[in-house]
């Protein structure tokens, strides 16, 4: 694909939410949680995610809010704090809503114990139902057991996301993440076993001494073990954010050019091995959910990417998770111990966010549209004309086309999916907000 840097040069959001978390603001109140949550409708399907801030041990590469699981009280503290929580949403619901999908994310979910485990997906169905909603999680695999992948079957997990990344040596050890070959393919039973039937992987370039060959190995050995679902994202290194990313020297990372090319070569190896492509960074086998939603256009982007979860409403519990609510969009406190504390004084856990007007919902969709699908109707913006003219360079570059007042994606474009985003985004007009690189 043609590579146009001066298109790529400004890092931009990933656009998991409009307006994106870097707009959220300081004063959010647990009032204002309240209210939104009063807002969801009986029957609304619901989207339950569970972040679990601990792992066993820290990646240099990882910007999740998250810290070693190395000490039992502390987690046994959270996890008081997150059954608060639990109960004070449940309460503010009143019924309402109606949970077709939970998610555990981290960190690494398996951090917590086979028990710690089952009574949190007991007290999920006790407070909220959803007899019938599917449940997907987060793993590691350098502390994935027999007992813990039990304890999931036994829930009735359906769907997991195991954290892969690279399977070379050199480059796990340079990025603190060292998992042998073997411990991923013992890791990818373990979770069929358990009853798994859409399995991801995520998979990173970008990284330290990594090259097109070493990526395209990567992806080869990935596919060998059959993965339904693939994620392959790029490295972003902002040590400025994450200090832990200072352990990786920023001089051994891939530049610019590099980074497109290992795109661009990953997307078409997994083309080719029979994956659908899915947006910018997603991939998908033909029978597996999220591919059949790309056929139908039913494609949704949330906090955890691309996704087939058809809910508007999404309810984060744990620290720093982030809910999408009517009208509101509100993070939890992330320190561990300050959330667990709010919970346990009987407080909702949201004190960052924004409130959304009407323009604000139809913008996000546009936005989501334009990620998901590859097309939008720009005309429903009124700034539609400036829009416009912004994606000029974009259009002249056959990167995009405007049809009346729809932009419709080019078969290059994709690599240059998030910069054209941003042009719709006017808050990028005004931020000083560093992001991560474009590709």
């Amino acid at each position: 694909m043609p590579y146009f840097p001066d298109l790529l040069a400004t890092p931009v959001p990933r656009y998991t939410s409009y307006p994106t978390a870097a707009e959220f603001h300081d004063d959010m109140t647990p009032e204002q949680q309240r209210a939104a949550l009063a807002r969801v409708r009986e029957h609304d399907p619901v989207s339950l995610y569970l972040h679990i801030p601990f792992c066993e041990k820290i990646c240099f590469y990882c910007g999740c809010n998250t810290g070693a699981a190395n000490r039992s009280a502390r987690l046994d503290r959270y996890m008081a704090g997150l059954h608060a929580e639990i109960d004070l949403v449940a309460a503010a619901l009143e019924g309402r809503g109606r949970v077709v999908r939970v998610a555990l994310g981290g960190g690494s979910p398996n951090a917590l114990s086979p028990e710690q485990l089952e009574a949190l997906a007991q007290h999920l169905a006790d407070a909220f139902g959803g007899d019938h909603a599917s449940w997907s999680i987060e793993i590691d695999p350098r502390s994935l057991t027999p007992a813990f992948a039990e304890a999931m079957a036994r829930i009735g997990f359906e769907r997991a996301s195991l954290g892969v990344q690279t399977f070379d040596p050199a480059i796990q050890a340079a990025i603190g993440r060292v998992q042998p070959e073997p411990m991923i393919a013992v890791a990818t039973s373990s979770l069929r076993e358990a009853g798994v039937t859409s399995l991801n992987f995520d998979l990173m370039y970008g990284l330290p001494g990594q090259d097109a060959a070493m990526l395209a190995d990567n992806i080869g050995r990935a596919v060998a073990m059959g993965p339904d679902r693939l994620a392959v994202f790029g490295y972003a290194h902002v040590p400025h954010i994450v200090p832990r990313q200072r352990a990786i020297p920023a001089d051994r990372l891939p530049g610019p050019l590099a980074r497109f090319e290992q795109a661009e070569a990953a997307r078409d190896q997994l083309v080719e091995a029979g994956y659908r492509a899915i947006g910018f960074d997603h991939f998908a086998r033909p029978n597996d959910a999220l591919a059949k939603a790309a056929d139908l256009g039913r494609v949704r982007r949330n906090f955890q990417g691309y996704t087939d979860d058809p809910c508007d409403t999404l309810i984060g519990m744990g620290a720093s998770a982030i809910s999408r609510l009517p009208g509101l969009l509100v993070q939890n406190e992330k320190n561990s111990g300050r959330y667990g504390l709010r919970a346990a004084n009987g407080l909702l856990s949201g004190n960052r966010g924004i409130a959304l007007g009407p323009l604000d919902s139809l913008r996000a969709r546009v936005i989501e549209r334009f990620l998901c699908t590859g097309s939008t109707r720009l005309e429903l913006l009124p700034d539609w004309a400036r829009i416009t003219s912004a994606l000029c360079p974009f259009v002249a570059h056959g990167l995009a086309r405007l049809d009346g007042g729809r932009l419709v994606i080019g078969k290059d474009g994709w690599p240059y999916a998030r910069a054209m985003a941003a042009l719709l985004d006017p808050w990028r007009l005004q931020s000083q907000r560093k992001f991560s690189s474009a590709v």
